[in-house]
């Protein structure tokens, strides 16, 4: 186990470290560069820029720019906002809650449905239910997120005023409620896509089970077919759903961006474009950085997760 553990963290971190290369490279490669939002002030001159550029180091070669970066990034300092000078673990550290909260509510959403959509489409095999998921299911995997977004705003704040349009919660009200609801239809939206896949993988996963001979042998023991798909089936095919759980983060942080944009959650997805549009540097590596590890670790864990339950994993 401990040799498992050790060769999963070496491959974490040297993918850390090719996303932090690749991230700094293609920022610092863009267009008008780190520096582009300051020249836009029609009271800067180029000796105030030449200035600004030697003050944050930005006249070195840019591979002396980046072990500067990340020789402090590993001593715990992430720089410093361009837009106010705040430190950005600090900036970052104001929007994450929002963020967590979007991802687990519509992947704690996604899993219950998802994984019920799938065993029921599964023993239930081309009934009415199964046709009806398969084909929600396509329909959620082809359109894409915002469009479901835009649609639930009109439908159920702007005609029936069930839910607000966006925001986290309303101003002078910090109840808890007052959060859930708000949080309502933007982690229903977030959750649409990953239910689909989910109830797919599920499916199949539950059909794989179901043909293994185990399962045979348990209903000619003359168990009820309920106890056979409770106790025979299900936990084996929930086994490859832990990976998929690990593998479905990155899309969950990408639907997480745009489903903030469209519901103003003031969560990192909105931080990451806002940032982005300032040319705040800083602060869109620190996010990259911050979610690249999200990814990473979730994925560690699912694999340390699938290793514990199924100790053939550990061996190969």
């Amino acid at each position: 186990m401990r040799g498992f553990l050790l060769n999963r963290l070496s491959q974490s971190l040297i993918l850390l470290l090719i996303v932090s290369v690749i991230g700094f490279l293609v920022l610092n490669l863009l267009p008008g560069g780190p520096l582009a939002q300051f020249g836009l002030d029609p009271g800067m001159t180029q000796d105030d820029l030449d200035r600004l550029k030697e003050q944050l180091g930005l006249n070195r070669p840019l591979w002396m720019q980046y072990f500067d970066w990340a020789w402090r990034l590993l001593q715990g300092d992430w720089g410093h906002s361009f837009r106010d000078g705040a430190p950005v673990l600090a900036v970052i550290g104001r929007h994450v809650f929002a963020t967590l909260l979007l991802m687990g509510t519509s992947t704690a959403i996604a899993i219950a449905i998802g994984t019920w959509i799938g065993i029921r489409g599964a023993t239930h095999r081309y009934s009415l239910f199964d046709h009806v998921a398969t084909v929600g299911a396509m329909v959620a995997l082809s359109i894409p997120t915002f469009w479901f977004g835009l649609v639930g705003i009109y439908i159920f704040s702007l005609r029936l005023g069930w839910v607000p349009a966006g925001n986290m919660y309303t101003i002078g009200d910090g109840s808890v409620l007052n959060y859930l609801h708000h949080l309502i239809l933007p982690s229903i939206v977030l959750s649409l896509v990953h239910v689909a896949i989910w109830s797919r993988y599920m499916r199949t996963a539950t059909l794989d089970a179901i043909s293994q001979d185990f399962v045979k042998t348990a209903r000619a023991k003359g168990l009820s077919e309920r106890r056979v798909i409770m106790k025979h089936v299900v936990g084996n095919a929930l086994l490859p759903m832990i990976t998929l759980a690990g593998v479905q983060l990155p899309s969950i942080l990408t639907g997480a961006l745009v489903t903030e944009t469209v519901f103003t959650w003031p969560g990192m997805g909105r931080l990451f474009l806002d940032s982005l549009g300032y040319s705040d540097y800083p602060v869109v590596m620190g996010l990259l950085m911050f979610s690249a590890i999200l990814v990473i670790l979730g994925n560690l864990i699912a694999d340390i997760v699938v290793a514990i339950v199924d100790p053939r994993i550990r061996l190969g």
